[in-house]
């Protein structure tokens, strides 16, 4: 099994750190760690045991001896925000309630490393779970429940500074949060925002609940409250205009999927269109565009989302067919 290098903290001051993971892709999400002096407080958690593992020996090495991570706040249940937290299992773990009804959702990882081996390389689906999910080690992994949920907005003080979450609309999943420290500027928004720069080129953005219109309200939400730095649920930080450029990219998905719809197109069709159009080509995982744009057509269609494993044999079809041409 391929293994990932270990990350190490950024300094967003006072008490304030950054891990990003050691490369972009499917299941590398940043995680924050707000330092006090009698604990820390981390926002989201790697995805799997030796990943967290790193991020809690960096994020110890910050407290110092005697101290430990005593709270979790995690934006939203899909795996890669939440496993790491059975690192900490002392920890007090803090979502939205819709999120724990969304954990019931989610694979468990044991299903997910299972689905990657009966796949098996030979076929184009388990090439592309292999491809994308195969370094991540779940063999340890325990899902921890939220042992605190709730809706609408929660205020924390971590070291004398506070902490506000606030709850969402459906967007990325059911569950999703925002997490702002009005103190350092700051706001950690989970996966409504997948960010890209000129010097640092994202992937697409894979949203599950929709509709865009709620992603990109969320994201306006974020600049209203005068934050200067974003931290995404995947990609590079950002200021108040990177933010805006996300808004842009949204804005136009959903402008050219509603457009593709009226015009009869079926769901995959006009992902393939998007694709084709090429208006985005810094980023990458184009095959995103299949769930985004399903998500959107679910809405003004009106019917029921499709099991995740109904959705990936297109996506790994659509990775081979936009790779090879």
């Amino acid at each position: 099994m391929e293994t990932l290098s270990p990350s190490s903290l950024r300094d967003l001051g006072d008490g304030l750190y950054l891990w990003n993971p050691p490369r972009r892709g499917w299941g590398l999400a940043n995680c924050g760690l707000l330092a006090g002096a009698d604990g820390g407080l981390w926002i989201d958690t790697p995805y799997d045991r030796p990943l967290a593992e790193t991020f809690l020996a960096a994020s110890r090495e910050v407290l110092g001896e005697g101290a430990d991570i005593s709270r979790v706040v995690v934006t939203h249940a899909n795996g890669d925000h939440l496993w790491g937290a059975d690192v900490v299992p002392d920890a007090e773990v803090i979502a939205t309630r819709e999120a724990r009804h969304h954990i019931e959702l989610e694979p468990t990882p044991q299903q997910l490393a299972g689905l990657i081996g009966t796949a098996g390389s030979g076929s184009q689906v388990g090439r592309y779970l292999g491809e994308h999910f195969g370094h991540f080690d779940w063999s340890r992994t325990t899902v921890r429940n939220p042992s605190t949920v709730f809706e609408g907005t929660l205020e924390l003080t971590v070291g004398g500074r506070p902490v506000l979450l606030t709850s969402l609309p459906p967007a990325h999943t059911t569950g999703d949060l925002t997490v702002h420290l009005p103190q350092h500027g700051v706001v950690f928004t989970g996966d409504i925002v997948f960010a890209s720069t000129p010097e640092s080129p994202g992937d697409h953005a894979v949203h599950w609940a929709g509709p865009l219109e709620n992603v990109i309200a969320a994201c306006e939400q974020v600049l209203a409250t005068g934050a200067r730095t974003i931290v995404p649920g995947h990609g590079p930080v950002l200021g108040q205009d990177g933010l805006r450029a996300h808004i842009g990219y949204l804005s136009r998905v959903r402008e050219r999927t509603h457009a593709l719809h009226a015009q009869g197109l079926p769901a995959l069709e006009a992902a393939r269109t998007l694709a084709r159009e090429n208006e985005w080509p810094e980023l990458g995982l184009v095959e995103r565009l299949v769930v985004t744009v399903g998500t959107e057509y679910r809405h003004l269609d009106g019917t029921e989302p499709q099991p995740i494993a109904h959705v990936i044999p297109d996506m790994a079809a659509f990775a081979q067919e936009f790779s090879a041409g």
